[in-house]
């Protein structure tokens, strides 16, 4: 028992917002009340019966009666602590995932309550760059919109697009694994990608959306019964319902059709659209920006996960008036057939050519060039240039080791996390700019 109360984790416990004081009181209240009962019928027992020396004895006659009564509340209320953290334990045991199961009872509640109490937070973009900041974010917050593209038209996704008229799923799916609290396996699973026969290529999880949007009767729904299911911690929404593609004019003014053939072509894009033009955005994304407290655009390929959502008028222009602090996350290295050789200031600069300047308070720049990347990323790290430049767009440029120190292709889920959050409780812990030398590059303040 010593041992018990001696943990830290105990404290928690009294942490307001755990909604376990109340109850634990009214346990109290109702012992109580049972021992002042019990109390009356051994006086009357004390006053109308002689007992033997024995007795006398055990129940600590030679101590005075305050000293006793102190000592029985101590020891009974030790024991009620106890048994109801047990009980507790007992019970939850049965639906609590093999993760979680060695996991102590007060932090899993105390981390449950502290995300419910998170902020509002969106992010905004697509494929594995979103999929990995939401895998950080939500330890933080339950509070957790992402808003995904869904313009691809490549590999199962596109399969699925031509063949079931369903918007493309591998976005959503790669956001749903990220939040899901379901066992470990059953989130594997729905990440597994058949290698053979004729579902080859296909990803269980694209097939689970697709039949799940025949039996609701629409995507939105698929969507949000399939979070239900995996235990998802947040909301995850298209940024459109629309049926729409992407087409993109090059350097050499080709045009080129759909988001698998602008990756693929390995040219400088000049311009990228929506078809249609005019979508509708999906009210309920809008609604999540309007409401938020901080939304997140980035991680993602700057063409093809980052730019087709802003490219949704109604999306950029809730961007525009919403209150929440915005948040730019640049990618951590250059994409081949995307952005070879951009900078920082290059990937600024295309989005501000498409959708214009303004809408955010923060670029988020990695400051740790020395993770390797893999020979067949043909990528480098993406430098800052012209950070003048960056401010008069009214950002301010903010550098932090966001990257996964053993792969320089691919942010790391914790430390994004991390310097997002600490930028929007405006924490001043951010590191100095990277010290490689960079053509161009002027001294920006930093937190």
């Amino acid at each position: 028992m010593a041992e018990f109360l001696r943990r830290r984790d105990f404290l928690k416990w009294l942490t307001p917002g755990m909604h376990i004081k109340r109850w634990l009181a009214l346990l109290m209240l109702a012992v109580a009340i049972m021992g002042l009962g019990i109390a009356y019928v051994l006086r009357e027992v004390y006053v109308t019966y002689t007992f033997p020396p024995w007795v006398a004895v055990l129940t600590l006659q030679d101590i005075p009666r305050i000293w006793r009564g102190a000592l029985f509340m101590s020891t009974a209320i030790g024991l009620m602590l106890f048994a109801v953290w047990k009980l507790n334990a007992s019970l939850l045991s049965a639906f609590l995932g093999p993760g979680k199961r060695e996991e102590s009872l007060v932090n899993i509640i105390y981390n449950h309550r502290a995300a419910q109490r998170g902020p509002r937070i969106v992010a905004i973009g697509g494929g594995t760059g979103l999929s990995t900041l939401l895998r950080g974010l939500k330890a933080y917050s339950s509070n957790l919109t992402a808003i995904v593209t869904v313009a691809d038209d490549g590999g199962s996704s596109g399969i699925l697009r031509r063949e079931l008229g369903v918007l493309a799923p591998g976005d959503v799916r790669q956001c749903i694994a990220a939040l899901a609290e379901a066992e470990p396996l059953m989130t594997q699973l729905f990440q597994y990608r058949f290698k053979e026969g004729g579902l080859e290529g296909h990803s269980f999880g694209n097939l689970f959306i697709a039949a799940m949007a025949e039996v609701t009767g629409n995507f939105e729904t698929a969507v949000r019964e399939t979070s239900r299911v995996l235990a998802v911690r947040g909301e995850i929404m298209p940024s459109t319902l629309d049926n729409v593609t992407l087409s993109a004019t090059m350097e050499d003014n080709a045009r080129v059709f759909g988001e698998s053939s602008i990756a693929a072509a390995g040219r400088k894009i000049k311009d990228l659209n929506l078809n249609p033009r005019d979508v509708r955005a999906y009210a309920g994304a809008v609604r999540a920006i309007l409401e938020a407290d901080l939304v997140i655009v980035g991680p993602g390929s700057l063409y093809t996960s980052v730019l087709p959502n802003l490219l949704v008028e109604d999306i950029r222009k809730a961007l525009t008036i919403t209150h929440a602090r915005k948040v730019y996350v640049c990618n951590v290295a250059t994409q081949h057939g995307e952005t070879d050789a951009f900078s920082v200031t290059d990937h600024l600069t295309a989005i501000h050519r498409h959708v214009g300047e303004g809408l955010f308070d923060y670029i988020l720049v990695n400051s740790n060039m020395t993770a390797p990347i893999p020979p067949s990323a043909a990528a480098t790290p993406v430098p800052v240039n012209g950070a003048t430049h960056l401010q008069e767009a009214r950002a301010r440029l903010v550098y932090a080791d966001v990257v996964d120190h053993e792969n320089g292709y691919r942010h790391d889920s914790a430390k994004l996390a991390e310097a997002v959050m600490r930028l929007h409780y405006g924490d001043a812990r951010f590191t100095q700019p990277p010290t490689i030398a960079e053509p161009e590059r002027e001294p920006a303040p930093t937190f």
